[in-house]
């Protein structure tokens, strides 16, 4: 396993996504490796039962690359389980000693961060967007960010890192902003950032309406990062949730100025590349701006997309500068 299965891991980096389900050839189980601790995900019956021997099999994998494995915490409370008869829990697997806290360092991207795997979103983290969030880095020099959606903080702490004059995280989760807020300060970028917990949907036509508002909230802003969770996990709500991106990236483009970036994407399989493409452009036409594509990617090589099995290419990422 190591470098040979996880492409792109780099000395700056201790976490990364070692079991990606079928897209790994290992339906039902996902994987997520953080410093000497597996967080994973069982979905499906078959998984549920082949637990034990599948995490043998991957203590042993990891030992032979010489990577030791301290702990496994097992997140298995996704509703989706429920289709599968199965129960939601969440805790230590029994088959190794259990440490005392869920609370976990990591670091990314040369970054740290204090991670909570028992009540965070998904495994913890989200390291699929590890190279979005250093391309974001590369363009945040000077720049006022406005991070939404920010969860415990990673694209707003990358802008900061790259040498942003200010960035603002908004989030709706108390439990995230406090994370957020924490990892600043653990990466001495508290200085010139600050936390707001509110709902985006709400915050960004606030933000347009009164300028009074925008300047206390740090603003005019000249770089935004949408990073919202899945609109849609289902075809019959696609529609819905096209409506849903070309709302919040017409409001983000309102606020940006000529030469500002976004940077703008979708988590959700059902919302394809050209779906989500047709609702950016959509948004610009409503919001008389036009848009210069400065990148187009998808998510990090240890989530990889197998062809053939569509449902494993899910993240759909742009950034975009305003002309």
């Amino acid at each position: 396993m190591g470098n040979r299965a996880l492409p792109g891991t780099e000395p700056d980096t201790n976490c990364s996504r070692v079991v990606f389900s079928e897209a790994d050839g290992i339906p039902g189980l996902v994987a997520d490796r953080y410093e000497n601790v597996l967080v994973t995900q069982v979905g499906t019956v078959g998984m549920e039962r082949l637990r034990p021997v599948m995490y043998a099999a991957l203590l042993d994998a990891l030992s032979a690359d010489g990577e030791k494995i301290d702990a496994i915490y097992e997140r298995n409370d996704g509703a989706s389980r429920a289709k599968e008869g199965l129960p939601q829990y969440k805790g230590w697997w029994d088959g190794l000693p259990a440490p005392e806290s869920p609370r976990i360092m990591v670091r990314e991207n040369g970054l740290a961060f204090d991670l909570d795997i028992e009540n965070s979103q998904k495994t913890g983290f989200f390291l699929d967007q590890k190279y979005n969030r250093r391309a974001v880095r590369e363009i945040a020099a000077g720049r006022r960010a406005l991070d939404c959606f920010c969860h415990v903080g990673p694209f707003g702490l990358n802008a900061a890192a790259g040498g942003a004059e200010f960035v603002r995280c908004v989030d709706v989760s108390q439990t995230a902003i406090d994370l957020a807020r924490e990892n600043a300060r653990l990466n001495n970028l508290d200085a010139r950032m600050d936390f707001t917990c509110a709902n985006v949907l709400d915050y960004l036509p606030e933000l347009r309406s009164n300028r009074a508002r925008l300047r206390e909230a740090g603003g005019p802003f000249d770089l935004i990062v949408l990073d919202p969770p899945a609109f849609t996990k289902s075809r019959g709500t696609v529609s819905h949730a096209a409506r849903g991106y070309r709302e919040i990236n017409y409001e983000a483009l309102r606020l940006l100025p000529r030469g500002g970036y976004l940077a703008t994407c979708s988590c959700s399989h059902f919302m394809t590349r050209d779906l989500l493409a047709k609702a950016i452009a959509e948004a610009a036409h409503q919001a008389n701006v036009q848009l210069k594509q400065v990148e187009e990617r998808q998510q990090a090589p240890d989530h990889p997309i197998l062809w053939g099995f569509p449902e494993s290419h899910y993240l759909d990422f742009f950034i975009f500068q305003v002309v």
